[in-house]
């Protein structure tokens, strides 16, 4: 995912909205998506979400409430966003922001699948990473 394609669009407007949110981006080959926070935190493009090779993905759950707390430009090329979970290792390039924007039926619907096949609920909350979380191992 390295540098920017001649022929990538770049965005021209990037809106955070808090109350329905979505991260409205414009780009400059006329497109507009409203990326949903939730859809942006569950494929974040950070190691910690996409391990580290095929089939290491962690399925994300609890996201749907997430927030966006902060979003920095990186350079001319990503912005990294800081999600109200924490989360905050994500660069979304400009070519990943189309690409959710532009794919979202088939990632909510590949989303979708990966809960029913691990048997997860959307809405539960994610193990706590880490050791025990029992406290008694110390």
């Amino acid at each position: 995912m390295a540098g920017l394609k001649k022929d990538t669009p770049t965005p021209e407007s990037l809106t955070v909205h808090g109350q329905s949110r979505v991260l409205e981006v414009g780009f400059s080959d006329g497109a507009q998506f409203r990326i949903p926070f939730e859809l942006m935190r569950i494929y974040s493009p950070s190691a910690e979400v996409q391990g580290h090779g095929p089939g290491q993905e962690v399925l994300q759950t609890g996201k749907r409430q997430v927030t966006l707390l902060d979003i920095e430009p990186v350079g001319n090329y990503a912005v990294k966003p800081t999600f109200s979970d924490g989360h905050d290792s994500g660069l979304f390039t400009w070519e990943y922001l189309y690409f959710l924007g532009d794919q979202q039926t088939a990632l909510w619907q590949q989303y979708e699948e990966r809960l029913q096949a691990a048997g997860a609920d959307r809405d539960a909350p994610m193990p706590e990473k880490g050791g025990s979380s029992c406290g008694h191992n110390h």
